[in-house]
């Protein structure tokens, strides 16, 4: 009877000595060891990959889009569409992207894609009216867009409707109205551009991107000056 409470015991302590054991290793040691390694190596990507403006207030994540549309007259009316804040550089269209007033807030709906086919007439309208609202929302007094200048990102969402960047060709379009908008040189707004487009990642993977944050947060940084 004693050497078998006496085994019990044994068994007991070694368990426990075990579970602290592996308790310190795994829960404290090793966590503590990884977040190291990635605030030093990784630290930008660590944090969520942040991006500042130029007080070093941050205004949202290079990782997931944002809108930028002018406040509602009615924020009660959930029916109302939201209208384009045409003095910044507007995302892809989605209904999963939050919004913000001037870079500075971000409120998370929902996120996805459609999952409507080609065909699917909704698609077809939605994608019709995406492409009329940005030639109209894009020609300017002295710049037309044209139907055929319209890039497939400016009118279609991403898979998970919150994708930051856009295509340069559809930043491009948008360049005479911004400039317009804020009073700027075209050629200014275009070198601003230039500055925020992204190459391939290690050259031949993906497409050029820009970040839409990003570049509203230079572009503010821009009008501030």
């Amino acid at each position: 009877m004693n050497n078998s409470v006496g085994n019990t015991a044994r068994l007991l302590w070694a368990g426990l000595r075990a579970l602290l054991v592996l308790t310190i290793v795994c829960g404290v040691l090793y966590p503590l060891a990884v977040t190291g390694i990635a605030q030093v190596a990784f630290n930008d990507k660590a944090n969520g990959s942040e991006i500042k403006d130029k007080s070093g207030q941050v205004v949202g994540s290079s990782l997931i889009g944002q809108t930028y549309n002018l406040p509602k007259a009615n924020p009660d009316d959930p029916e109302e569409a939201a209208k384009p804040d045409l003095k910044w550089f507007q995302p892809r269209p989605s209904g999963g992207l939050g919004s913000n007033s001037v870079n500075t807030q971000y409120a998370l709906i929902l996120s996805g894609a459609t999952n409507k086919a080609a065909d699917n007439p909704d698609l077809v309208k939605l994608v019709e009216d995406a492409k009329a609202a940005v030639i109209a929302d894009n020609t300017t007094a002295s710049y037309t867009v044209k139907p055929q200048d319209v890039p497939a990102d400016a009118v279609t969402s991403s898979g998970s409707g919150l994708d930051p960047n856009i295509s340069p060709a559809y930043a491009k379009i948008q360049v005479h109205r911004v400039a317009e908008q804020n009073k700027l040189d075209v050629k200014q707004v275009e070198k601003l551009v230039e500055q925020n487009t992204e190459g391939r990642t290690l050259g031949f993977m993906g497409e050029p991107r820009v970040n839409v944050l990003e570049l509203n947060t230079a572009l503010k940084a821009l009008t501030k000056s």
